[in-house]
């Protein structure tokens, strides 16, 4: 029981965290209740604290609309909290779409597609592209145009205040990540991803690798859904600074050698990522 709890605790609690906050939301729409309403790209806690998806609000100030100060309040709010902490814990901790596609990959490696797709045929920058992209389109069409298509959006949304075509872009992105490409949407596509890296970049809470620990047996690199951020296992110890490494403890948890765990950031600097 202790070795499933060692091999599964971060993955469990990220797990409950996402439902926790999912439920939340459920229950101030249907019960009122005011600990959490909204929704990811806008919300109130306790019907005071105003939160704001920085990533939406950069679109809505695209488009020319008026920002309202609680809107850039809450912004200002969720940048400093994942300036802080890691910007892409929002992706593995908080993002409901994480669920969907941690499944898909999941199958992937048990069907050994992974081994078959040896390379990758698309590039992790596609999600920057996109995200320079959206913020176009939203200042030539004035609308905030990831907004209006995103993923992330229709299924939070779905499950809050009724499902309808949620369903539809669960199975598109389960189905585009288990058999067209490996940690597809959130590793190559998806904007918000790229734009919490970028905020996240100097954040505090980091993975660390001890390489006179390391056996090399790339258990954590078969788990990583970001596994460029891993280039030093095996090679020298130091830690994950780059700012797509989402922090999901995953790769912690598959190592048999403890050589990798959490730790708080003592480098300023970005460390040459060569497998990149």
């Amino acid at each position: 029981m202790n070795n499933i709890w060692k091999k599964y605790r971060f993955l469990l609690f990220r797990r409950v965290v996402q439902i926790s906050i999912l439920f939340l939301y459920i229950a101030g729409n249907i019960w009122a209740w005011n600990f959490l309403k909204g929704n990811l790209s806008s919300s109130l806690v306790l019907d005071k604290i105003p939160l704001a998806d920085p990533f939406a609000v950069l679109q809505m100030f695209s488009a020319g609309a008026l920002l309202t100060s609680n809107i850039v309040i809450g912004a200002v709010i969720i940048t400093l909290f994942y300036a802080l902490v890691g910007g892409r814990i929002f992706c593995s901790w908080v993002c409901p779409v994480n669920m969907v596609t941690d499944l898909a990959n999941f199958i992937r490696r048990k069907l050994k597609f992974n081994q078959i797709e040896k390379k990758q045929p698309a590039s992790r920058r596609l999600r920057y592209y996109i995200l320079v992209l959206a913020l176009i389109l939203s200042y030539v069409l004035g609308i905030t145009a990831f907004e209006f298509i995103s993923p992330i959006s229709i299924i939070h949304r779905g499950i809050i205040f009724g499902m309808g075509l949620a369903w539809a872009a669960i199975l598109v992105l389960f189905l585009f990540d288990l058999f067209i490409l490996k940690n597809g949407w959130c590793g190559h596509l998806c904007p918000l991803g790229g734009f919490y890296s970028i905020i996240g970049s100097f954040s505090l809470i980091r993975v660390k690798h001890d390489e006179q620990k390391c056996t090399v047996c790339m258990k954590c690199k078969e788990v990583c859904p970001e596994s460029q951020v891993l280039w030093m296992v095996g090679k020298k110890s130091t830690q994950v600074l780059s700012g797509e490494c989402t922090n999901c403890g995953r790769c912690i948890e598959v190592c048999d050698d403890d050589a990798l765990n959490f730790s708080i950031r003592t480098k300023l600097g970005e460390e040459n990522e060569t497998n990149k």
